[in-house]
């Protein structure tokens, strides 16, 4: 039974500092769908998405009103469509992303996530058909979303697929360098991606996963911020306690919505993922948490130790107020979509260097970087192999979303507006690590993958 006290709270909560639900996604297979004729392949495609989806917004909306929860967006993740369209002899697959957009439009969906390819241990023809085919997807559609995996604890680094991401992160940037590459923020590249990420750009629906699925994401930077402010001072194991109270009450609202959205869609529920995602709102910022612990900036030293005690505090909290916790779960760095990380890589104190030590202790990796237009591939290349191979080595899911924006150099700004916000053009190392890319081939798993 709630108190009155903790329905205050939660009101408060709400009203001034920032708490919401992220995102209600509804996970979606197309196996089903699969056709040697490609265009009855997007006709199934379409068809069972708008079937299997036509209530989501409308549920979503009705949940907001009756319970005073803000659901910032509806999303729909769908069977990595690498999968789907190889069935189909077509050689082009831009036709099945538009079907995509074409569905999420009439679902009125924010995002569709799955335009993906698993590649962790090699390429099948209709993997590299779907990759080659990312940067013209991205550009001709509005609501998709890609990903693509390119290594795992256990198969290693596939690092041709990695050379190819570099390239197509390039291609894709300029194809969109009218809107300032904004191609690359619905693009990510994985190093042990999971199967039931309600986020986007990188949600797919699994192929261990049930037929429908609710999956919910929360958020909530700003209430573990404000319940930090009352311990200022206090040793961390009161500072761990305290996150940890707050993440299993931003858990909670979480588990209420994704039950009420699972018994309305008459689809079971999934997972609650109960990351921090910041927004670019003053006062919802991840970085400002790691401040108020102490740090003069996000990106001083002592950074990664304070990020680390946030991660885990917000896991174990949120672990015991939900009956399923999964997706990536923690807390995201992504640095256009957070104002905290935004002024401390204006000032210069935060680093992509910096940020890449952050991502060992965080949930994903490099997130919404915006880095100079004239960063050859190799570089974004060998960025995305640094993040898997943290991922890799570590038994974690890592990731890379970079935007090498065309004409920007260091010191410019782009604007994307929405959740995506705006991001500092950071510094890359100029030294080369094309040879490195150039050898290709497969970075061997670690030793702890023979775990069985």
């Amino acid at each position: 039974m709630l108190t009155q006290k903790e329905i205050f709270a939660t009101l408060e909560m709400i009203d001034r500092q920032h708490l919401d639900i992220r995102t209600i996604t509804m996970g979606v297979s197309l196996l089903s769908c699969c056709d040697a004729d490609a265009n009855a392949a997007c006709a199934k495609v379409y068809d069972k998405i708008t079937r299997s989806a036509a209530n989501l917004v409308r549920v979503g909306e009705d949940i907001e009103r009756e319970f005073g929860i803000p659901i910032v967006n509806k999303r729909i993740s769908v069977t990595p469509m690498a999968l789907v369209a190889a069935a189909c002899e077509a050689e082009d697959y831009v036709p099945f992303a538009l079907t995509l957009d074409r569905a999420a439009k009439e679902c009125g969906v924010d995002f569709i996530g799955g335009y993906s390819a698993l590649v962790q241990k090699g390429m099948t023809q209709a993997d590299e058909r779907l990759i080659r085919s990312i940067p013209e997807a991205l550009d001709r559609t509005d609501l998709v979303c890609s990903s693509v995996n390119v290594g795992s604890t256990r198969a290693g680094i596939n690092m041709d697929a990695v050379a190819l991401m570099g390239r197509i992160v390039k291609e894709t940037a300029l194809r969109t360098a009218d809107r300032d590459g904004l191609g690359c923020a619905k693009l990510v590249v994985f190093c042990n991606a999971v199967e039931d990420n309600p986020f986007m750009a990188g949600a797919f629906h699994g192929v261990g996963e049930a037929e429908r699925v609710i999956n919910v994401g929360v958020s909530g930077p700003g209430v573990v911020y404000h319940a930090l402010q009352g311990v200022k001072g206090a040793p961390f194991d009161v500072v761990a306690e305290t996150v940890k109270k707050t993440a299993f009450r931003v858990t909670r609202m979480g588990q209420l919505v994704a039950q009420e959205a699972s018994k309305r869609l008459d689809t079971p529920f999934g997972i609650v993922d109960l990351s921090l995602a910041p927004t670019p709102a003053v006062g919802d910022s991840v970085a400002r948490i790691l401040e108020e612990m102490g740090l003069e900036t996000c990106g001083a030293h002592g950074t990664t130790a304070a990020l680390a005690l946030l991660n885990d505090a917000v896991k174990k909290g949120g672990v015991m107020a939900s009956s399923s916790v999964g997706g990536l779960s923690g807390a995201f760095i992504p640095v256009s979509e957070d104002e905290g990380m935004i002024a401390a890589a204006q000032s210069g104190v935060l680093t992509i260097d910096k940020l890449e030590a952050m991502t060992c202790v965080c949930s994903v990796g490099l997130d919404m970087i915006a880095v100079p237009g004239d960063t050859s591939a190799e570089t974004v290349a060998a960025i995305i192999a640094d993040e898997a191979a943290i991922g890799m080595v570590n038994n974690k899911t890592t990731a890379a979303r970079v935007l090498p924006v065309p004409g920007k150099k260091v010191g410019d700004s782009i604007e994307m507006g929405g959740l995506l916000g705006s991001a500092p053009v950071m510094p890359v190392h100029p030294e080369s690590s094309a040879a490195f890319i150039q050898r290709g081939g497969r970075i061997p798993a670690p030793l702890h993958s023979l775990r069985n």
